[in-house]
């Protein structure tokens, strides 16, 4: 039997609510950027470090999992007419007052207007449970983006009467509408992050952040390249923000990019910038999980030789003696999906200018380079599926290209999470045939990973392909450490 109807619309209103959290702390040479009429670029090879300033890790996690930096939402009444009297579920330790009812990745939030909202938080795409328990940091690889936010907040409309709550409402509604087609995937799981931010920025004044209904620059292409989730726990490591390495400088600057949906002012953007610089030292402090299934520890010996062999001069070595080189690699030499990298480089000098002469860019650079940045690899065995698109469903198909499906789909009942499967280090999944995939309707479409469409590709990444069905074992056995 499925879900009561009354229970699966308030699923949908709370993963739009969810959806809008707007993930943008995702993921260079010696010389450091290049700058050209105000926009920066960069080369591949080493990212140097960038000063960071101070804050305290205690109050960010505090600010982390009881504020938001999205200060536009649903008016609290209605949401709780709508979805009764929901359990949270999961908690993080230390959520407070209102907070304490709502789900985890939901923020109470009293507007200026004194209207008191649910708001999205970071926490909907970067946690997620692992074996039974939630994990700060873990990049959420199960939320579903393929439906059509406005349909849901449209719906919620039908219960606003006149007054402020309604003004409320509209004015988070209106940013909905903005960036609705920019935030829709073409399956379950990936990230559309980047776009919805560029279609933002395209309605705001870069000096004082004030909104416009029509766009002041051309806004993004609609049609957003598809991003996985990355861990936060390797932001401590990190030179460099995005996946083409393009967070350069202050990150908490770049980090709390999702105000823009909602934030009018500079003086506003201060108050949240205020605090997030505190929630930037916490991140720099989470650790990964620890593999939580047995390991065998003499094939993983074996295993630290051939990564160190095949591995660490672009992901670095882990343990004592561990040292991390931040290395952008050339498309050339990586041969992964290229879409992403390129758009970043070659199609949004407008959103890089936008973003210097802003409040955001004071201290930062979007500084984007043409590859892809090498990422620490702790917990790696944690944050499947792989690569910057999510298009390898495990750490196993990652290291034999041969052995990657064209079509593939998490194996799983309904919205229940795949089991954890030991041998190939990923989620459980299923391959499909094309004929069966293309005879598919949207509903069930939306589940399956095509890694033909456009910026889904899972090629690239071929160096581990020489390496014997024993070898690749010893190095799988081995990740399992990190």
């Amino acid at each position: 039997m499925g879900p009561r109807p009354g229970i699966r619309r308030f699923s949908t209103w709370l993963g739009v609510l969810g959806m809008l959290a707007l993930s943008v702390s995702m993921t260079g040479c010696d010389r450091g950027p290049r700058e050209h009429d105000g926009i920066f670029k960069a080369e591949v090879g080493r990212v140097p470090a960038s000063p960071q300033r101070p804050g305290d890790p205690d109050k960010g996690y505090e600010a982390l999992i009881n504020r938001s930096v999205v200060t536009c939402g649903l008016p609290y009444r209605v949401y709780r007419k709508r979805a009764g009297a929901p359990i949270p579920g999961l908690q993080f330790p230390g959520r407070t007052g209102r907070n304490a009812e709502l789900p985890y990745m939901l923020t109470a939030h009293v507007a200026q207007s004194g209207v008191e909202l649910v708001t999205s938080n970071c926490l909907g795409c970067h946690a997620a449970t692992l074996n039974g328990e939630l994990v700060m940091g873990l990049g959420n690889e199960f939320l579903d983006r393929t439906v059509d936010p406005l349909r849901a907040v449209e719906d919620l409309g039908g219960f606003m009467t006149d007054g402020m709550e309604a003004a409320e409402w509209r004015r988070w509604a209106a940013r909905v509408t903005v960036i609705a087609d920019d935030m829709m995937t073409e399956t379950v799981g990936v990230n559309a992050a980047r776009n919805p931010i560029l279609a933002l920025m395209a309605h705001r004044d870069p000096k004082t952040l004030a909104w416009s209904d029509e766009p002041l620059i051309e806004p993004p292409p609609e049609r957003p390249l598809p991003v996985s989730v990355p861990p936060w726990w390797n932001l401590g490591k990190k030179h460099a923000l995005f996946y083409n390495a393009e967070g350069r400088g202050d990150h908490a600057r770049q980090m709390m990019l999702a105000a823009i949906l909602c934030t009018d002012s500079v003086e506003e953007a201060a108050v949240i910038d205020g605090w997030f610089v505190d929630v930037r030292a916490y991140l720099a402090t989470l650790k990964p999980p620890k593999y939580p299934f047995p390991i065998d520890q003499g094939l993983a010996k074996q295993g630290r030789g051939i990564f160190q062999d095949k591995c660490k001069a672009c992901h670095g070595l882990h343990g004592e003696d561990g040292r991390y080189p931040n290395r952008v690699i050339a498309l050339g030499k990586i041969k992964t999906d290229p879409a992403l990298a390129r758009q970043g480089f070659g199609e949004s000098d407008r959103f890089l200018k936008w973003f210097q002469n802003s409040f955001y860019g004071q201290g930062s650079q979007t500084a984007p380079a043409l590859g892809y940045i090498a990422p620490p690899l702790d917990g790696v065995w944690a944050t499947a599926p792989y690569l910057h698109n999510g298009a390898i469903p495990t750490l196993a198909a990652l290291l034999d290209s041969r052995s990657r499906p064209t079509y593939w789909a998490f194996d799983r009942e309904g919205d229940a999470r795949p089991v954890y499967d030991q041998r190939q280090l990923g989620w459980a999944y299923r391959t499909l045939k094309q004929g069966k995939a293309g005879a598919m309707s949207w509903d069930e479409r939306n589940r399956i990973y095509d890694t033909r469409l456009a910026g889904y590709g899972n090629q690239g990444h071929v160096f581990a392909d020489e390496l014997s069905a024993v070898k690749r074992a010893a190095l799988l056995e081995y990740l399992k450490t990190f």
